[in-house]
């Protein structure tokens, strides 16, 4: 199987993605935005056959580090993002889902990964694969919802009067509670998919190092971002009508997601961890 370049590949995904967005931006021609929707698509399709390509080089799934995992939340925003226009016509989300994706893709650009074929004991267990994927696909869709809340405090906080936050609603006009309502559809599945993680991290853990939960920094940041996400749901069933505090919720929870999924890697406590394998 011949390895396929990361950098020629990222360059032909950005061109065809930010052709697709330009098509987008151009005003009352329905045919563009279709043409940029299939160049959009196509990039990901593109990003997707690379991943496909390492896993078959490297004999594994690629999810063993941080970049390597960047390369899966790359592709899934996108992805998202396109679910997202297709289901509420919402122009802007697949641009933005594309701006967060280019993030990734370029620190990879600059931070290019040796991808060492070899996986320590702990991860050679069948409960690896499921446990990374579902995490990073939900991870995917709660960044989704985030962008989806700060559009909705753009309008509640009447930010829209500032030209570069006046696009989206021109190019989305649905109100807050608009919002809030697309956002928990996304979160409901978002947070069905971080506890499936949560539960086969735990069966994975207690194959790997014989208990299914101690305290980990790492387990314990994705207690709290789980727990936030609960607090979301559970105040929304209970003040259906309350729109700037859910909102600003949902921010606050993906914030720790952050930090939960990367930044507790570089906390003193976290340095003796069993899941600093996953630095990069």
């Amino acid at each position: 199987m011949i390895a396929i370049s990361y950098k020629i590949t990222a360059l032909l995904v950005l061109a065809l993605w930010y052709t697709g967005i330009i098509s987008f931006l151009i005003p009352n021609q329905p045919l563009l935005k279709k043409l940029g929707s299939i160049f959009i698509n196509l990039g990901t399709l593109v990003f997707l056959l690379y991943i496909v390509n390492l896993w078959l080089n490297l004999d594994r799934a690629p999810m063993r580090t941080l970049g390597e995992t960047r390369l899966w939340y790359a592709f899934f925003l996108p992805s998202i993002g396109m679910i997202i226009y297709y289901r509420w016509k919402a122009i802007w989300m697949p641009i933005y889902s594309i701006l967060l994706a280019t993030i990734f893709v370029i620190i990879n650009l600059y931070h290019p990964e040796n991808f060492d074929k070899t996986l320590m004991p702990a991860l050679q267990s069948y409960w690896f694969v499921p446990h990374v994927i579902v995490y990073i696909f939900g991870y995917s869709l709660l960044a989704a919802s985030t962008l989806i809340a700060l559009k909705g405090l753009i309008i509640h906080w009447n930010w829209n009067s500032i030209s570069f936050f006046n696009w989206i609603k021109i190019s989305d006009n649905s109100s807050a509670e608009e919002d809030l309502k697309r956002a928990d559809d996304i979160v409901y599945v978002g947070f069905a998919f971080i506890t499936f993680g949560i539960l086969f991290g735990a069966l994975w853990a207690k194959g790997a190092w014989g208990h299914y939960w101690t305290w980990d920094p790492k387990e314990t940041w994705s207690f709290l971002t789980w727990l936030l996400y609960l607090i979301y749901i559970h105040y929304r069933y209970c003040y259906k009508k309350h729109v700037q505090t859910p909102l600003i919720i949902l921010t606050i929870a993906f914030v720790i997601l952050l930090i939960c999924w990367f930044g507790v890697n570089y906390l003193p406590s976290a340095q003796n961890s069993v899941h600093v394998y996953s630095n990069s």
